[in-house]
């Protein structure tokens, strides 16, 4: 059990009942975006032979289309990663910009840019070259201690602090106070899920806000969920995805804790690893539970279930 950081928490619901923050359509998770552009193999391969010859005579498989990107295997160690919507396009540039100086401090594999492709007539926006991590994704990995350490590891590593040109996300690395609106619009959504305990996650919200702000704006992640982390051959091996790193609360990727590790002893050792105060512990749970919400709310049978059990293993750990 961990001590409410506000035990008179009628001056926070005061604060609370206040906040109006306009509901932006790019939450954490809503229904998955429809493609704006097609992207073939035979698009992937023109652009190989005309910017990238060395790449162009290599094999190539379709990997995945994601929220922002299709993703192409280039070969045995390398990926063709092409945003397939415009909103991701200063997404893949920040990876471009930023991932190899933060590559550089991290103890686990990340997929670093190794070409930075240009607007062509063949495809018009920018693209990536990208160091291949071989693997399966967290969805069904029973987090070990040694996965703990080196996750904790990691964050230790990744938050330090960001520099003032380091992106900015409005939707992940802020204030809890400034998603009060979104969470409490999707509150209704337990109404379909009675063994949700929906007053729990509401006090727990409110003590999470009551806590102390963050004081020092860290690089993030910003996306660490189950698909975003590779396993390979059972152990934790690399964090993919960076397209929403930015400067911010580094309590938003501590809330991985609750959404990749099941077992709260594994929890409790990544927390004391990665040295947490109970001020990002508790700005981490809210996370927790904004993101959770968020899977719950995107109706997605990959998302929905992950959701729920992010809640529920917040709730155990309150």
């Amino acid at each position: 059990m961990q001590t409410s950081p506000n035990a008179d928490s009628g001056h926070l619901r005061s604060r609370l009942a206040k906040v109006v923050v306009p509901v932006s359509s790019r939450q954490i998770v809503v229904s998955h975006p429809p493609a704006e552009i097609s992207i073939e193999e035979d698009t992937v391969r023109r652009l190989l032979e005309t910017q990238c010859p060395d790449f162009a005579d290599q094999p190539l498989r379709f990997v995945d289309e994601g929220w922002d990107n299709v993703t192409y295997l280039v070969g045995e160690r390398h990926a063709v990663r092409l945003p397939r919507r415009e909103a991701a396009v200063a997404l893949l540039v920040n990876e471009q910009r930023w991932l190899p100086l933060l590559a550089t401090r991290l103890p686990i594999e990340v997929p670093v840019p190794v070409h930075a492709g240009e607007t062509s007539e063949w495809f018009r926006w920018p693209w990536s070259i990208v160091n291949w991590i071989p693997g399966g994704t967290a969805e069904t990995h029973e987090f070990q201690s040694g996965d703990a350490a080196l996750l904790a590891e990691t964050l230790v590593a990744l938050h330090q602090p960001a520099p003032d040109d380091a992106p900015v996300n409005p939707f992940r690395g802020v204030p809890l106070l400034t998603r009060h609106e979104v969470l409490e619009s999707r509150m209704h959504l337990l109404q379909d899920h009675p063994a949700i305990d929906e007053s729990r996650l509401k006090a727990i919200w409110r003590d999470a806000c009551a806590a102390p702000v963050a004081t020092v704006r860290a690089w993030l992640h910003g996306d660490l969920h189950p698909r975003n982390v590779v396993i390979r051959d059972g152990s934790l091996a690399g964090l993919i995805d960076w397209g929403d790193l930015n400067g911010g609360d580094a309590a938003t990727d501590v809330a991985c804790a609750w959404m990749l590790i099941d077992a709260p002893l594994r929890r409790r050792e990544f927390l004391q690893a990665y040295g947490a105060s109970d001020a990002v512990r508790w700005r981490a749970m809210g996370w927790a539970v904004h993101i959770g919400l968020g899977l719950v709310d995107s109706g997605e049978p990959r998302h929905v279930p992950l959701g729920l059990a992010t809640l529920n293993r917040v709730i155990a750990d309150a």
